[in-house]
């Protein structure tokens, strides 16, 4: 064959790649409302940036009538590209070759750029619409998968692990995501179990569809598997780009700046009015944080699962930081195992990759109950607390009102190792409530006076000017300074300023005991 005979083949057999499982599966996906691989492809990565590799792999099986189906690239498009400029590794399962299912070449296509990634220092996004391991090749599937989970692991820390789930996503397939930073699922086409709707049926007489089983609103809201719940593919995708903006290609990099277009030494006369005058009053945190953040862009995390704490991203005076908030809106702000564990692991995302910490306090306690004691509220609040205790970048609080009892040493206090740490005039640094810690202080003198309730209001008063303030803990050095809240962007940013060249270490050890 002539040079250019070879080049007429090479593009037949590219063309013959790109449309994967044929025209007619491509037609079945786009009918569920579905891109292909390659489609997600390039919503996903700056227009024309992306390298293909791996394109002409094929299975190895030649068991049970595969042997005759050798599609290019076997159900699995990977490769490299650019979001914003920046290089990712990515790969995009195809379903319409065999379903996506994963098997031996399909996985170590996959093993190849994560591989890359950790060489190269770039995040890895994973696109995943698979119907799980390929029954025909057996163990080898299985293996294919556990050669990802221990990349996944390796990875974890290293390099930002990126996945969004774009279809079914079942059995062991779940565990690569799972293992990853941060999980995209979009309504009415995701799904994630273990075990699906007929096998639930068959082992716990349980009906249940797939939607209610390990749809995108399910694990958005209630089991907090997934970070982001979406409403379209193109929105995923778009998502996913946009949480670029704020973190880091790898952990020795700094997070990227914003625009820097809001100016910072703007004040903001309408926080006077957002704490009520009565601390039982709730009010939305977020009003606090969109006035506060560069142009009032904040990228939440988990906006649906344990709503009485907030974590995200975002821009003050450029500096990219990750923003822990408690939300006295919900369960007045209360920590529970659910809010626990969400802000746990998003900290030691924030400390791994180099991220600046924020933490906004209004926090009454841990949430009393059986359920909750039972449910190891013990060792799920203390999640919080080491992943607070090991950061090691610049971490900031500032107390808007209450910080009780044990809550106060969990958020980011001066005695974890807090840095800057600032309160508000309304902040309330106790033990617990005036009205609570009265009734055990003084319960027989109130119970034994002429007007109990008189009683009752004379120390309640004299509890709150003694200890329900912040100017005792200033007094120690607890809090570095109480401030006017219209200040509270001009001193955060100062203090990013300040903290830039943080040095800090934790002892050498293989690697600490977290209470899992």
């Amino acid at each position: 064959m002539t040079m250019r005979e070879k080049l007429d083949l090479l593009e037949r057999r590219r063309a013959e790649a790109e449309l994967g499982g044929g025209a007619d599966k491509l037609k079945q996906q786009h009918a569920k409302g579905k891109l292909s691989a390659r489609e997600r492809l390039d919503v996903l990565l700056d227009e024309g940036s992306f390298i293909e590799l791996d394109r002409f792999v094929t299975h190895r099986s030649n068991d049970f009538g595969l042997g005759s189906q050798r599609p290019w690239g076997d159900g699995v498009v990977t490769g490299y590209g650019r979001i914003a400029g920046r290089l990712v590794y990515v790969f995009s399962q195809d379903f319409t070759v065999f379903g996506g299912t994963l098997a031996e070449a399909h996985a170590l296509k996959i093993c190849k750029i994560m591989d890359l990634a950790m060489q190269n220092g770039a995040p890895v996004i994973g696109l995943n619409d698979s119907g799980g391991a390929r029954i025909q090749e057996g163990v080898l599937s299985m293996g294919g998968y556990a050669e990802i989970f221990w990349r996944n692991t390796r990875a974890s820390g290293v390099v930002p692990q990126i996945s969004a789930i774009l279809g079914p996503c079942a059995g062991g397939a779940v565990y690569s995501p799972a293992l990853t930073d941060f999980v995209y699922m979009v309504k009415g086409t995701s799904f994630m179990f273990l075990t699906g709707p007929s096998v639930v049926k068959t082992v716990t007489h349980e009906e249940v569809t797939m939607d209610a089983l390990g749809g995108a609103e399910a694990h958005g809201s209630i089991s907090g598997v997934s970070h982001f719940t979406m409403d379209s593919e193109l929105e995923c995708l778009a998502g996913i780009r946009d949480l670029l903006r704020y973190i880091p290609s790898n952990n020795v990099e700094s997070a990227p700046t914003g625009r820097r277009t809001d100016p910072a030494d703007r004040r903001e006369e309408a926080l006077l009015d957002i704490i009520p005058d009565s601390a039982n009053k709730p009010y939305d945190m977020h009003e606090v944080l969109g006035r506060v953040i560069d142009d009032g862009e904040f990228l939440e995390v988990q906006r649906d699962f344990a709503q009485n704490i907030i974590c995200g991203f975002a821009h003050v005076g450029g500096h990219s930081v990750g923003i822990v908030a408690n939300q006295p809106a919900v369960l007045a702000g209360v920590l529970d195992i659910s809010a626990s564990v969400k802000a746990a692991r998003f900290i030691r995302f924030c400390d791994a990759f180099n991220i600046p910490l924020v933490t906004f306090e209004d926090v009454p306690g841990f949430l009393p109950g059986v359920g909750q004691e039972h449910g190891g509220i013990i060792k799920h609040g203390a999640k919080m607390l080491y992943a607070y205790c090991e950061a090691t970048v610049p971490k900031i609080t500032v107390i808007t009102r209450k910080a009780y009892g044990g809550s106060y040493d969990v958020m980011s206090s001066k005695h974890v190792r807090g840095d800057i740490n600032l309160a508000w005039p309304t902040a309330e640094v106790a033990v617990m409530g005036a009205k609570g810690a009265v009734e055990i202080l003084f319960r027989k003198e109130i119970a034994d006076a002429a007007d109990p309730q008189a009683a009752m209001d004379a120390r309640v008063a004299e509890y709150s000017e003694k200890f329900a303030n912040p100017y005792v803990a200033a007094n120690f050095g607890f809090v570095d300074d109480i401030i006017d809240p219209r200040d509270t962007r001009p001193r955060l940013i100062d203090a990013l300023e300040m903290l830039k060249g943080k040095r800090a270490k934790n002892p050498a050890k293989k690697h600490g005991c977290i209470p899992l």
